[in-house]
């Protein structure tokens, strides 16, 4: 069953991808997600695993479609 956890090393690799992709500071998109600093950055390295509603509000923000992140966190699993 622990084999089954997902990474979430992968997660955050994959948000912070796309909001380098968008030329978006961490500062900057914790504000339009309305999620602190210090959140998403723990959620960038792998710290935290973003709950659905946060995956949502990151992905409204940087203006994706959330299942765009989802597929990427997909394609870079293990």
């Amino acid at each position: 069953m622990e084999d089954m956890l997902l990474d979430s090393k992968v997660v955050g690799r994959a948000i912070a991808g796309f909001r380098t992709k968008k030329g978006v500071t961490q500062e900057v998109l914790s504000g339009l997600s309305n999620i602190g600093r210090t959140h998403l950055s723990a959620i960038e390295r792998g710290e935290r695993k973003p709950t659905l509603e946060t995956l949502y509000r990151i992905s409204y923000a940087l203006n994706i479609p959330m299942s765009e992140i989802v597929l990427e966190v997909e394609k870079n699993l293990p």
